[in-house]
């Protein structure tokens, strides 16, 4: 006899997000890490109390209501799809996302830059009773078989962490990249990472005379490697998504998803850092040919089975990962990256940071992890 709730088990992607999400959330709670100390003269239980907001500005306090929606909402949807029941999971959700938001603000306040209180507190717990209550809306009406329907006819089985690593592509396109869609880190910024880790570990002397040794690329790429790494750069996510795509016109949408999606992010990332008028200042003219070609290449995988898309996107990631390091720092990815650290971007610097380096390694993790599970094309069921 069928669950009424609908509540059944299924391999979601509102899991991993659900993880990602909370994750965000403690990151931008936290950020930036330093400073800890513990606040002169007030002992625990005044600090159990939090403060009351010196000033209240709209824009905090609809941000606070805001961010906790999705997390409260992808947490509750997580727990049904995972086979729990949808009242007392609602119930866990809003109870989960109050206690990490006190938990937060708790925490926050032992670093100086950050200013916690009781409002905040209030707020994140509201925004969890509609994320949650939003989800439970979205059960109820259908709209989750809806979508379990549609994802069983576009995508195999098991694609949760894949579909997870798609939606957060774009997020990490938002910090400035060294080439367009160039995700990893660069040589410059990985080698100034490198040297602040290890500066004050005995025996790492010689680490860091070969690091001072090696200076970054300077000037600006050639036109062909910079055509090399954007057309990578794009291939990389339409592989990923042809891994768990069905073979056919659905694998055409996705790539000319990813195309636009990738085109639109760099350009917003460019709006908010030099304003609307410069928002194309990244638009060189080997993009367009270098897209083209990615989606070329991206054609002749339309009907290709898993396994051989899994091999031919962790070889592109890789050849990625090694061309985005190569790559020079030019005036205006140094420009955009000021703007990012000491401008109005300040508070998710860290995290978008961490999302643009980390999201090709992931992808290419999760490739390796799952090629020899991928199922080829004639053997996925139904």
């Amino acid at each position: 006899m069928p669950d009424p709730s609908g509540a059944r088990r299924h391999h979601s992607s509102a899991l991993p997000l659900a993880w990602l999400a909370v994750g965000v959330v403690v990151y931008a709670s936290l950020y930036p890490f330093t400073g800890w100390r513990w606040p002169a003269g007030a002992s625990l239980w005044e600090l159990m109390q939090l403060p009351l907001p010196r000033q209240r500005y709209k824009f905090d306090i609809w941000a606070n209501y805001l961010g906790y929606i999705p997390v409260a909402a992808l947490v509750h949807a997580a727990g049904v799809r995972g086979g729990r029941r949808p009242g007392p999971w609602w119930l866990f959700a809003v109870v989960a996302m109050s206690l990490l938001s006190f938990g937060m603000e708790l925490t926050q306040q032992f670093l100086p830059p950050r200013f916690p209180s009781r409002l905040d507190w209030a707020m994140n717990t509201a925004g969890a009773v509609a994320g949650a209550t939003l989800s439970a809306l979205a059960l109820r009406l259908g709209w989750v078989d809806l979508w379990q329907h549609a994802r069983d006819r576009w995508f195999i089985h098991r694609s949760g962490g894949a579909l997870a690593l798609l939606l957060a592509w774009p997020l990490g396109l938002l910090f400035p990249t060294p080439m367009p869609l160039g995700l990893g880190p660069s040589w410059a910024r990985l080698q100034d990472g490198l040297m602040d880790l290890l500066v004050d570990v005995r025996g790492a002397e010689e680490v860091l005379a070969w690091l001072e040794d090696s200076p970054p690329p300077e000037g600006q790429l050639s036109a062909l490697p910079e055509a090399m790494g954007i057309a990578l750069g794009l291939l990389g996510p339409c592989l990923l998504a042809f891994v768990v795509t069905r073979p056919g016109w659905r694998r055409v949408a996705m790539a000319l998803g990813a195309a636009v999606l990738g085109l639109a992010t760099t350009t917003l990332s460019a709006a908010l850092n030099f304003g609307p008028a410069h928002a194309l200042a990244w638009l060189t003219p080997v993009v367009v040919p270098a897209c083209v070609l990615a989606l070329s290449v991206a054609g002749l995988m339309l009907r290709a089975p898993g396994p051989l898309v899994a091999v031919l996107g962790v070889a592109t990631l890789s050849a990625s990962l090694m061309l985005v390091a190569q790559a020079p720092s030019d005036p205006y990815f140094a420009l955009s990256l000021q703007g990012w650290e000491q401008g109005r971007f300040i508070h998710f610097h860290g995290l978008a940071q961490w999302l643009g380096w980390l999201w090709p390694v992931a992808a290419l993790l999760w490739l390796a992890a799952h090629l020899g599970s991928l199922v080829p094309r004639g053997q996925d069921p139904g």
